[in-house]
C-alpha cells in the first residue's frame, strides 16, 4: 500500500478537525464530515481575501481523532511481515533492544493491541487545532470547574507525545477527587511539538525550541488567559527553558522535571572525558559519574537526529524500526529506559518498576507516531534545537523543578540553585524516571502543585 503524502494527511488532519466540529455542533454525520473535508481541500486551491486568511489563522478549530480502518489493517499487516535480523551476540542490551524483546512486543502489537481504545481517550478531551506563525496546532484544553485555578501549559518531549500526559489531566484538573483541594487546581494545555502527533509538520527549517516558546505564549494569550506557568520534561524543558529566557510578562514561572544545570566547567570537563575535577560534592560527583555514562553510552539516538535526521527512512516505512527507535531511549537506570521495558515485559526489570505505565500505553505513544507519519519529522525537532538541554538553563524568573531517581541525572541542589537565579521549589523524590507523568502521575501532579504553590496569587490577583 502506497504511503500517504503530505497532501494526504493534512487532508486526513483536516477530515478529523471537521469531526471535531460535528461533535461539538451536530452539523453533519461523520460522512457527510469528511465530505466536507474534500471540498474544503478544493477551496484551498483557490486565492482568498487576505481578512479570511487572518480569521483563519486565528480560529480555533475543535478536533477529533477518526483513523481509517485501512490504514490500521495495514499497520498489522507491515508489522506480521516484518523481516527479522539475527538476534544479538550478547546476553544483555549493550547491542540493543533484544531481539526477543521486540519481536514479543509487536506480536502483541500486530494481533491483539486495539487503537481504537487510545482513539476514544482522545476524543473524551476537549481538542482543538488552531494556526500559528504558519502552522497548525494541535492541543487539549481542559478547563477545571474550579474557581481561580491556575492555567498551565505543559510540553511533552521526545519519544513521547501528548499521551504521554493523558494521565495527569484530571489530578491536576479535579484535585479536590485526588488528594488536593479546589485551591490546587489547574486549567491544562496540552500541545504538541511542531512536527509531532497531530501538529503539522513544519515544511521549512526553523521550528525549533524558540520558535516553539514563541508560539506557546500566543496560544495561551488566544486562549485568553493574561498570566499563565509552563512545565516540561525532554524536549518540553527545552521548550520551558527559552521560555523563562524569553521572560514574557504573561509567564509567572515555569516547573521541569529535567533540568539544566551542569556549571560551565563542569561541562567542559565532560566534554573533553576528563575524570571528576577535585572538591566536588557527593552529590555533584555522582551526577558527574551520571553525566559521563549517559554522553559515552546512551547518546547515539541523539547525535543521529541533530546531525542526519532525514536519512532515517526506515522509521517511516517500517513500524518495527519505528517501535525499536522509540524503545530505545533510555533513563537514569539503563538503556531501554527500565519502566519502559518493565511495561512491555509486564514485570519489573531490575528492581525498577513500570509504576502506572502499560504495555498498551506504550503501544499509543509508537503507534500516534506510525498513523500521523512524524517519527522523522519529531527526529528534526533535534536538528533544530540548538542549546544542550543539560547545561545550565541560566533563567531568572521563579522555577520550580523536581529531581526523580530514574532521570538520567540526579541534578544537585547546589548547581540547581546557580542554574535558577529565581528558585522557588527544589524536592527530590523517591520514585519515577525520565517519563515521569507517564510513570507516576499522581506523583508528579503532587509535585506540579507544590511548586507552583507560591505562584497561585499572582495568577488570581491578575484574574480579578
Amino acid at each position: 500500500m502506497k504511503e500517504p503524502d503530505d497532501r494526504s494527511r493534512r487532508c486526513f488532519l483536516k477530515a478529523s478537525s471537521m469531526l471535531g466540529l460535528a461533535v461539538a455542533f451536530k452539523p453533519a454525520t461523520i460522512g457527510e464530515a469528511f465530505a466536507e473535508s474534500r471540498i474544503a481541500g478544493k477551496e484551498d486551491t483557490m486565492t482568498r481575501t487576505s481578512a479570511t486568511q487572518a480569521a483563519d489563522r486565528t480560529t480555533i478549530r475543535p478536533f477529533q481523532v477518526n483513523v481509517p480502518e485501512a490504514e490500521l489493517t495495514e499497520l498489522r499487516r507491515r508489522i506480521n511481515s516484518t523481516r527479522w535480523p539475527d538476534r544479538e551476540t550478547v546476553t544483555d542490551e549493550s547491542q540493543g533492544v533484544p531481539l526477543a524483546t521486540i519481536q514479543e512486543l509487536t506480536r502483541y502489537w500486530g494481533t491483539d493491541y486495539d487503537w481504537r481504545k487510545c482513539e476514544a481517550k482522545l476524543n473524551a478531551l476537549p481538542q482543538f487545532i488552531t494556526e500559528i506563525d504558519g502552522l497548525d496546532i494541535h492541543f487539549i484544553h481542559v478547563r477545571s470547574k474550579h474557581e481561580n485555578a491556575l492555567p498551565l501549559i505543559v510540553t511533552h518531549g521526545w519519544p513521547g507525545s501528548v499521551i504521554e500526559q493523558l494521565k495527569i489531566i484530571a489530578p491536576l484538573t479535579n484535585p479536590t477527587v485526588y488528594g488536593g483541594s479546589a485551591s490546587d487546581a489547574f486549567h491544562l494545555v496540552i500541545p504538541s511539538l511542531p512536527g509531532f502527533g497531530f501538529s503539522e509538520r513544519p515544511t521549512t527549517s526553523g521550528w525549533g525550541p524558540e520558535r516553539t516558546a514563541t508560539a506557546w505564549v500566543v496560544l495561551m494569550k488566544r486562549l485568553g488567559y493574561a498570566q499563565f506557568v509552563a512545565q516540561g520534561g525532554d524536549l518540553g524543558a527545552g521548550v520551558c527553558t527559552v521560555m523563562a529566557k524569553h521572560a514574557p510578562p504573561e509567564l509567572l514561572g515555569i516547573h521541569t522535571n529535567f533540568l539544566g544545570t551542569i556549571p560551565s566547567d563542569i561541562a567542559r570537563a565532560l566534554q573533553c572525558g576528563d575524570p571528576p575535577p577535585s572538591g566536588l560534592s557527593a552529590d555533584e560527583g555522582h551526577a558527574y559519574e551520571q553525566l559521563t555514562n549517559l554522553f559515552t553510552k546512551k547518546r547515539a539516538y541523539a547525535q543521529m537526529m541533530a546531525t542526519r535526521p532525514q536519512t532515517l527512512y526506515g522509521l517511516a516505512d517500517s513500524p518495527v524500526c519505528l517501535a525499536s527507535w522509540l524503545f530505545d531511549y533510555g533513563d537514569g537506570y539503563g538503556q531501554p529506559a527500565a519502566p519502559i521495558t518493565s511495561a512491555v515485559l509486564g514485570r519489573t526489570i531490575n528492581g525498577y518498576s513500570a509504576g502506572d505505565l502499560t504495555r498498551d500505553d506504550v503501544l499509543d505513544d509508537f503507534t500516534l507516531y506510525w498513523l500521523t507519519n512524524t517519527a522523522v519529522s519529531a527526529a528534526r525537532y533535534y536538528w533544530e534545537s540548538h542549546f544542550s538541554l543539560y547545561n545550565a538553563a541560566n533563567v531568572s524568573i521563579p522555577a520550580a523543578v523536581s529531581v526523580f531517581p530514574g532521570e538520567n541525572y540526579q541534578a544537585p541542589r547546589s548547581w540547581t540553585e546557580r542554574a535558577y537565579g529565581k528558585l522557588i521549589f527544589y524536592n527530590r523524590v523517591d520514585k519515577g524516571g525520565h517519563y515521569a507523568a507517564w510513570e507516576q502521575p499522581q506523583l508528579f501532579s503532587e509535585e506540579l502543585r507544590a511548586g507552583f504553590t507560591s505562584l497561585r496569587s499572582y495568577a488570581a490577583k491578575s484574574a480579578a
